[in-house]
């Protein structure tokens, strides 16, 4: 039934694009277009890379002359969306396992996060009461390190090895600097977001808004300052032998801080505008998927904030509970990362490559996977 799903998924994307090839009003609008009209026919690897290469702003879908209701039907976003759920299920390792995820994505990220917090909590409640207080109290360094560092390693390996296959289905050859440099300048600033004219997405009253882009920045530099956050106190761990906790004007505070505020607006944004948003604009069968990515990060970033409030000693009290809830969403988006929405951003990164080296390549056009 999924094999089925996938084939009629790409064959309606060839069609779309088929009648997009022979139109070409949107050619300006994104790096989707001017990479489709190198080609003459669509082929799954092409099909993949060109799906992933679409950012959903919604432009192509609003200035369309052949959008629904018109016989044509031509609805590029959502094409284009179905087709990106396929990826990560096709691409993910171990074979299959992605699956599991696509139907119950909400479902199953709550599962996993409170059923390993459970587990957290048991562990913690056996092992008694430690002299001492900090997390390390509860949880000694080593255990925890012990524990995250093979989950997230299996997330690396899975994600890069799925990545990596998705390249080689179309190898556009040896990335150069130029090209590595442009593709890291449009996932840095999401370019592709801004409609084609700088404006943004569309809303389903044809309006125009950046609160996607703005949404999805919070969102990638909130992670990126609470993973940085965390890689500076492994170094003060590590290096200079300085234990957690920190002071508030340390530096894995002021990181950790401002990454979590950035994870609490961001998630939030993304959740409103996903619930909001007109269902042509994307594939609504994604959304628990969609909502369960959110629900992880919103878990990681308010149980990450309150627990820098246990410092108070009116909140002290709670410490061990928040932190059993905390490690138990971080390791639960490291487990669900490579099957879950968190892949977007790996493949779509990867797409951004391709389409920075293929444009540096002689204009001729592809017949099928010539």
């Amino acid at each position: 039934m999924k094999v089925l799903e996938s084939l009629i998924a790409e064959a309606e994307v060839a069609r779309v694009l088929q009648i997009c090839n022979a139109c070409r009003y949107c050619e300006g609008f994104c790096a989707v277009f001017p990479a489709m009209t190198r080609r003459l026919e669509f082929p799954k690897a092409d099909i993949h890379y060109l799906a992933n290469l679409c950012h959903n702003c919604g432009a192509c879908l609003h200035a369309c002359q052949y959008a629904p209701p018109h016989e044509f039907a031509v609805n590029v976003p959502q094409a284009l969306a179905r087709v990106r759920l396929h990826t990560y299920a096709q691409y993910a390792w171990p074979a299959g396992v992605g699956r599991l995820y696509q139907r119950n994505g909400l479902v199953l990220a709550v599962a996993v996060w409170l059923g390993l917090a459970f587990f957290l909590i048991l562990a913690m409640a056996l092992k008694g009461s430690s002299s001492g207080s900090g997390f390390y109290a509860v949880f000694p360094h080593g255990l925890m390190a012990g524990l995250f560092a093979p989950v997230f390693g299996y997330a690396l390996l899975a994600l890069g090895l799925g990545v990596a296959r998705f390249w080689r289905d179309e190898d556009p050859g040896a990335a150069s600097a130029p090209a590595v440099q442009e593709a890291t300048v449009n996932v840095l600033k999401l370019t592709y977001l801004d409609g084609g004219h700088g404006q943004g997405c569309n809303n389903d009253d044809d309006r125009w808004s950046q609160a996607r882009r703005h949404a999805h920045h919070a969102t990638f530099y909130g992670f990126g300052l609470c993973f940085a956050a965390t890689s500076v106190a492994t170094v003060y761990h590590y290096v200079f032998g300085w234990v957690a906790p920190y002071g508030w004007t340390s530096l894995p505070k002021l990181l950790g801080t401002l990454g979590g505020i950035g994870l609490i607006v961001g998630p939030l944004g993304l959740a409103w505008l996903n619930v909001q948003r007109d269902p042509r604009q994307g594939d609504a069968a994604q959304k628990p998927l969609d909502l369960g990515f959110i629900a992880l990060l919103l878990g990681i970033s308010a149980s990450g904030l309150l627990l820098a409030l246990t410092r108070w000693p009116l909140l002290a009290p709670a410490m061990p509970l928040l932190l059993c809830l905390h490690l138990g969403a971080v390791m639960a988006l490291f487990l669900t990362m490579p099957y879950s929405k968190f892949a977007h951003g790996f493949y779509r990164g990867a797409a951004l490559l391709k389409w920075s080296v293929e444009r540096r390549l002689p204009t001729t056009l592809r017949l099928g996977s010539e």
